[in-house]
């Protein structure tokens, strides 16, 4: 039995709330279960220096977490003078995924920057940040489309992310906090909407796993893709 009592296969609920900022040319909410994310996407009519006449535009991302989005205060990384280990990884990672789903040459020369901001955490907010920073990456481009600056729509695909595990031993979909921190084998599997597969990570937290384990997680991370996707095309609808 899982500790929120969900079915194996069950994904937490899903709600991704659009446009709730001002001033981002794409924004959302959202909340997988008890994590909540703010995504916001920011378009800059200029590249970085290294892709500069290069006809290409770039797609980024920063992380971070708020001081109170966990259960006990963290200090904010900027009063350190630095990030950490963990949010230079999530946020590189965030990026080189949505860039798998972008035609870059369509792009043309801008950058659109993702900002993922965890308000609340329960597990999974890299996942959420992923599949939250697509809808905002998306709202942002239909203003590009919307205005002309883009003739074509450098979008090729969803990209959506979500988590699997070996649980006391049996393979479960979407983990949060409490299964999360006892998991045996922990994954994230970033995916098109197609099922093609952008990147996945796996490690064994307590035990190794086979093979089949293996493929027990990626068919739940299909099954989890599929409904994130269709959460994304519902909220830029």
């Amino acid at each position: 039995m899982r500790p929120s009592g969900r079915q194996l296969n069950e994904m937490r609920p899903v709600s991704i709330e659009t446009g709730v900022t001002m001033h981002a040319e794409g924004s959302c909410m959202i909340k997988c279960g008890n994590t909540h994310v703010l995504c916001t996407a920011t378009i800059d009519e200029r590249v970085p220096p290294f892709m500069r006449n290069s006809g290409q535009g770039w797609v980024t991302a920063e992380y971070g977490m708020l001081p109170r989005s966990t259960s006990s205060r963290m200090r904010r990384e900027a009063s350190q003078g630095k990030q950490g280990g963990r949010t230079i990884e999530i946020q590189r990672l965030i990026g080189r995924a949505l860039r798998a789903g972008v035609d870059r040459q369509a792009l043309g020369e801008r950058q659109i920057t993702i900002d993922c901001d965890v308000i609340q955490a329960d597990g999974g907010t890299r996942c959420a940040s992923i599949t939250g920073g697509w809808v905002a990456l998306r709202l942002a481009v239909n203003k590009l489309l919307k205005s002309g600056a883009l003739v074509s729509d450098p979008l090729i695909s969803n990209v959506a992310a979500v988590s699997c595990g070996l649980y006391a031993g049996q393979p479960v979909l979407d983990l949060d906090y409490p299964e999360d921190s006892e998991a045996g084998v922990d994954g994230n599997f970033i995916m098109l909407a197609n099922g093609q597969l952008v990147e996945t990570q796996m490690s064994a937290e307590g035990a190794t796993y086979s093979r089949a384990q293996m493929d027990d997680l990626l068919d739940l991370a299909q099954k989890g893709i599929a409904e994130l996707v269709a959460a994304q095309n519902a909220a830029v609808a």
